[in-house]
């Protein structure tokens, strides 16, 4: 069959939803079926390439670095994404994996068409605009408003103004919804966005796994405990108090930082000020070398709360056999071991405090070599094979009505 992703960002930008659609795309592709990308244009001076199956969107750059676009949904895109997909084979199936202009681009498309829709909720968008602007009400009354006139007769547009009624407005069409984890499929359920939500774990390439894993030294090399963080540098993912942590702890370690965005600079100041020659910026490496530093290290570290609708790093870490310190506690359930979990606090100096003295406990656990076990299962589960067969269930069910 014929599958059209539709995405809020371009598959090649950085982001963990950009690296599932990429990995969701080829495991598809391998079982024999047609795989199209539609998202904004990359404005960056790295650009993405000419992968015939892109569909490019006309786009304006939303950030500073103009790694991320927006296009903006009308009559004008669905005119231009028609005309693309002209050339391309009749399509079977529309699977969504955005939250804003990517979500009603491609329920638009699918409504136009008469095409059945899958929708992935990747984003908590209450959290997330909560975690970036302290006028975050407004924001969401003004996306539900956006998002009742882009999607105008396209299902039943709830009337609220608050991130569920958003994510329940853009799923309103869908013949099934998906969540990247269960505990934020059980919240997509408890606040009516869509009855039954399947739980289909973002996954970790099968073959890079086992590459990383058979390069991997049988015996943990000496030396400091080695840390390390990966993400977007925003404030929802919590770099800067993690740094804090780090200095306040005083800990003996090595601590790496993967990744790139709007903090970085401030990142930087702060281990400088610290005068700690072992906390190291690695910048934005490739895919592959991502999961070799993951295995590599004693330890990732996962500092964001609430936010996040599964948390990559943890999950990628459990299968390359490495412990993570937890900041989140949906998250920590849903690994079943394998962690040093962060106690909860009620403030950020009270949760930097929290997490400073976990990585004492995580240094010191791995000084001695008792560092817990990931979950074996865990591992299983999240193999990239595994999850595709379990999405490609849910697509037969949504052409079957």
């Amino acid at each position: 069959m014929h599958i059209v992703f539709f995405g809020d960002q371009h598959a090649e930008s950085l982001g963990g939803a950009q690296v599932s659609m990429r990995l969701q795309r080829a495991y598809l592709e391998r079982a024999g079926h047609t795989v199209t990308i539609v998202a904004p244009r990359m404005r960056s001076a790295r650009g993405a390439g000419t992968d015939p199956g892109y569909v490019d969107l006309p786009s304006i750059p939303i950030t500073a670095d103009r790694e991320y676009s927006l296009t903006w949904p009308g009559r004008r895109t669905d005119r231009a994404l028609d005309r693309a997909m002209t050339r391309r084979p009749p399509v079977d199936l529309v699977h969504v994996q955005a939250d804003f202009w990517g979500a009603f681009i491609g329920h638009r498309f699918a409504h136009r068409h008469g095409i059945p829709a899958v929708h992935t909720m990747h984003n908590r968008v209450d959290v997330g605009i909560a975690a970036v602007t302290p006028l975050h009400r407004p924001v969401l009354g003004a996306l539900n408003l956006w998002r009742r006139r882009a999607l105008r007769g396209i299902g039943e547009q709830p009337r609220g103004a608050d991130g569920w009624a958003y994510l329940a407005g853009i799923a309103a069409e869908s013949r099934a919804v998906t969540a990247p984890s269960g505990h934020f499929a059980h919240r997509l359920e408890q606040h009516g966005v869509f009855g039954s939500v399947d739980v289909i774990w973002n996954g970790i390439d099968d073959e890079v796994r086992a590459q990383v894993l058979a390069a991997a030294p049988a015996e943990r090399p000496a030396g400091r405990p080695r840390f390390i963080w990966l993400g977007r540098m925003s404030p929802e993912k919590r770099l800067l108090p993690f740094l804090e942590a780090v200095v306040a702890s005083d800990v003996d370690a090595d601590v790496e930082i993967v990744g790139g965005g709007g903090q970085l600079r401030t990142a930087e100041r702060i281990a400088a000020r610290a005068g700690r020659p072992g906390i190291r910026f690695a910048g934005r490496i490739a895919y592959a070398d991502v999961l070799a530093r993951i295995a590599a290290a004693d330890a990732v570290v996962q500092t964001s709360i609430g936010f996040e609708t599964q948390g990559m790093t943890p999950f990628e870490a459990a299968t390359l056999g490495t412990p993570t310190i937890v900041s989140d506690p949906d998250i920590a359930g849903e690994l079943r071991g394998g962690l040093w979990a962060v106690p909860a606090a009620l403030d950020e100096p009270a949760r930097v405090a929290a997490l400073a003295e976990t990585l004492r406990l995580a240094a010191s656990d791995i000084a001695a070599g008792r560092a817990p076990e990931p979950d074996p299962q865990v591992a299983a589960d999240f193999r990239q094979s595994s999850r595709t067969d379990a999405m490609l269930e849910v697509y037969r069910r949504a052409l079957a009505g």
